[in-house]
C-alpha cells in the first residue's frame, strides 16, 4: 500500500495561486490512480481532480476546470495541483488520495490510501 503526505497549503488571497504537493511511496505507481479532493467545514468531502498515474489521464470536476491544473512527476513519486485564480469558495481541508486501478473515478469511496491533509484559506 502506498503512503501519501501533502504539503503547500496556507493562507492566499482571491485572485492569486497555490501549489500543493503529495509525496507518495511504498508502491510501484504504474497502476494507481491519484486524486485531490477538498471538504470544506460543514460539508462533504469532494473530488477535485484525479490523474491516471500511468499514461497522465485527467478528470476535474466542474468548479476548478480551467483553474487547476493536476500533474505528476515520475522520477520524484510526486503529485502536485496548481491552484490559479483561487477564490473564497476553495477554501477547504484538502486532501491527497489513491486507488489502484485504471479508472480516474470521482467517488471518495472509490480511494484507499489518503493523505493527513492540508488547509487551504482564501480570503476575500
Amino acid at each position: 500500500q502506498v503512503q501519501l503526505a501533502e504539503s503547500g497549503g496556507g493562507l492566499v488571497q482571491a485572485g492569486n495561486s497555490l501549489r500543493l504537493s503529495c509525496a507518495v511511496s511504498g508502491r510501484t505507481l504504474s497502476n494507481y490512480v491519484m486524486g485531490w479532493f477538498r471538504q470544506a467545514p460543514g460539508k462533504e468531502r469532494e473530488f477535485v481532480v484525479g490523474i491516471r498515474w500511468s499514461g497522465g489521464r485527467t478528470v476535474y470536476a466542474d468548479s476548478v476546470k480551467d483553474r487547476f491544473t493536476i500533474s505528476r512527476d515520475n522520477a520524484t513519486a510526486m503529485v502536485y495541483l496548481q491552484m490559479n485564480s483561487l477564490r473564497s469558495e476553495d477554501t477547504a481541508v484538502y486532501y491527497c488520495a489513491a486507488r489502484r486501478g485504471i479508472a480516474v473515478l470521482t467517488a471518495s469511496y472509490e480511494y484507499d490510501t489518503w493523505g493527513q491533509g492540508t488547509q487551504v484559506t482564501v480570503s476575500s
